[in-house]
């Protein structure tokens, strides 16, 4: 299938590519003292160390919860919305945005209502996907990572918040087999295999629950209870025989008392399955009051660090690749009238609009800033490459290599 037509030409982009990567070369070929840092995009004033882009061009950058594109309402329809239903509507330009993020793979945490909605959701991912095979490519197994790294292209992992659409474990095997590779037993509610963390009562894991996670185990399927109740997300981590994910949390010990973040019995007892928690960038979930700054989400990262070591660590925005956190300007954006909503903690300003975002982290290239502030906090070229999709990668290979 030939590339989607455009008024840009597309071989400007790759030119540019090589462009940059001869540039970052010889910047690190250079003495330290001239090194210095360096606009890595003509858009933006914003300038990187040769360190920072070396190691983002040279890691394979996962987002454990990245939405893709949120509906903006502004644009009718929302340009998200426009991309899955009608054929060749996104653009070179639009792509840009994508191509020049710095994400390798980006894993959609959808939440499908039902069967029907989990089904629809694939219908019109799997179309998209197809539709631009120069620009994406769908995650599905553990050859997939370096193939993705190496072809240039945004890899894009199905992945949901809920688990909803499981009608019996057989729904397990139906979903993986059309790509599903990760699935949130709950969201924030009650269904039938857990509790959410705004239920009233946390009955932890049911009965259903333990035979879809042991199907899950066997498929390769991993298991996310980001959002689970405390109950729920220590029973499965209890039961579970595999790695377990945390896809996007972070730590109730930096916001006591905040429910949807994970303790630290949580965090090790997750550690010791193998698994891997995705730090968010969201101010509610980073740090308790105003200001908020990503200084405050790397305090996430070293606690988790200290607590079981650097293995555990991922990337998990809880965002979209352009740094929306949410449907914008229409219906579901903003605070949702739901019951116990405010155990979310959400910040607003003085004239009481929400506060969600994090300077730094809330635009489409935020993982070269993540890595800029990791290397001022003193981790290694290592460490920060495992940080930003070694470990992540390693979970994944041992689920579905098994």
């Amino acid at each position: 299938m030939s590339r989607p037509k455009s008024d840009e030409d597309p071989t400007a982009s790759l030119t540019r590519r090589a462009a940059l990567q001869r540039f970052a070369a010889t910047a690190l070929a250079a003495p330290a003292i001239v090194r210095g840092r360096y606009p890595l995009f003509a858009d933006s004033p914003q300038q990187y160390s040769a360190r920072a882009i070396r190691l983002v061009q040279e890691s394979v950058v996962i987002d454990l919860l990245n939405q893709c594109r949120f509906a903006d309402f502004a644009e009718k329809p929302p340009r998200s919305q426009l991309w899955l239903s009608k054929a060749r509507s996104m653009t070179a330009a639009d792509y840009e945005t994508y191509r020049t993020s710095g994400y390798s793979v980006i894993a959609l945490g959808h939440s499908p209502g039902d069967y029907d909605g989990g089904i629809r959701f694939f219908a019109n991912w799997n179309g998209f996907v197809a539709e631009y095979p120069d620009w994406f490519m769908r995650i599905d197994d553990a050859t997939d990572f370096a193939a993705v790294k190496k072809s240039g292209k945004v890899g894009i992992m199905i992945t949901f918040q809920n688990s909803d659409h499981f009608r019996s474990p057989d729904d397990v095997d139906t979903f993986f087999a059309l790509g599903q590779r990760l699935s949130q037993l709950t969201y924030n509610y009650q269904n039938r295999i857990g509790s959410g963390f705004l239920e009233e009562n946390d009955g932890g894991l049911t009965v259903f629950g333990r035979a879809i996670v042991k199907r899950m185990e066997q498929v390769g399927m991993a298991v996310d209870v980001s959002h689970c109740a405390d109950r729920t997300t220590l029973d499965a981590l209890d039961v579970a025989t595999r790695p377990v994910v945390f896809s996007h949390a972070s730590c109730r010990a930096l916001l006591p008392g905040h429910l949807r973040c994970k303790t630290d019995e949580m965090i090790t007892k997750m550690a010791r399955t193998g698994g891997v928690m995705g730090i968010p960038f969201l101010r509610m979930m980073v740090h308790a009051s105003e200001p908020v700054t990503l200084e405050h989400a790397l305090d996430h990262f070293d606690h988790v660090r200290k607590l079981v070591g650097i293995e555990a660590l991922a990337v998990g925005s809880d965002m979209d690749v352009v740094g929306n956190p949410n449907p914008v300007n229409g219906p579901g954006a903003g605070n949702p009238a739901t019951p116990n909503f405010e155990r979310y903690r959400l910040h607003t300003d003085a004239k009481g609009e929400l506060l969600l975002t994090i300077a730094g982290l809330d635009h489409p290239r935020r993982t070269f800033d993540l890595t800029e502030g990791l290397i001022r906090r003193g981790y290694s070229d290592a460490h920060i490459s495992l940080i930003l999709g070694g470990n992540a990668m390693r979970v994944f290979r041992a689920l579905w290599n098994a």
